[in-house]
């Protein structure tokens, strides 16, 4: 279910200060902006113009704030990398990463952002990551402006072993940390699987 958002209404999901620049973006490349409902797999999605219409980005309203603009801002970059090249460059290449830290920079050190939020997005912007939920550091800093779910909990602070549900029901057991990522049990199938240490889980009583 996509909820159509009338760009006055955009306000409300941003933090104070930022709706006039975002204005200036969705009005000037005619963007058609929709609110959806939280999906798994990703934040927010860019489409260019085709015979369906012009410019389309899609962003999950359950976002916080900070996550939403810089979501958004995520998917700007893509158009805006669009409108420079077409279909000729990698969708998260050195082009985008241009694009998108030119964009980001435009938004730090004005007051829009708490500090740890600005911090983590300024070393973002030396090299950033293929989406936002891609940067570990900037997501464990974004997810502190989340509303507090009661026993929710990154699988980084789940102590070993500890068992854990996903948000489609599948209880796992969690591992040891692999690089970047813990590898975890699927209880029912006993099938491996690798978690972002940033992923945010409910915990299961023992």
């Amino acid at each position: 279910m996509k909820q159509e958002a009338p760009l006055n209404a955009l306000a409300a999901y941003l933090p104070e200060g930022t709706f006039e620049q975002v204005m200036a973006y969705l009005t000037e490349y005619k963007v058609h902006l929709t609110v959806t409902r939280e999906r798994q797999s990703i934040l927010g999605d860019y489409r260019h113009p085709d015979r369906r219409g012009g410019h389309r980005i899609s962003i999950n309203g359950n976002l916080n704030k900070y996550a939403f603009l810089i979501t958004l801002l995520h998917e700007i970059s893509h158009l805006t990398t669009y409108m420079q090249y077409t279909n000729t460059v990698a969708s998260h290449g050195k082009e985008w990463k241009q694009h998108f830290s030119s964009i980001l920079k435009q938004f730090v050190g004005k007051g829009y952002l708490p500090p740890d939020v600005e911090m983590a997005l300024r070393q973002s912007i030396q090299n950033p990551a293929a989406s936002s939920c891609a940067d570990d550091d900037l997501m464990r800093v974004l997810k502190r402006y989340d509303r507090q779910k009661e026993n929710h909990f990154l699988v980084e602070q789940l102590a070993p072993n500890q068992l854990f549900r996903t948000k489609d029901g599948r209880v796992f057991r969690r591992g040891e940390r692999i690089r970047k990522r813990y590898r975890c049990e699927e209880v029912a199938t006993k099938r491996m699987y690798l978690f972002s240490p940033v992923y945010e889980v409910e915990l299961v009583a023992a």
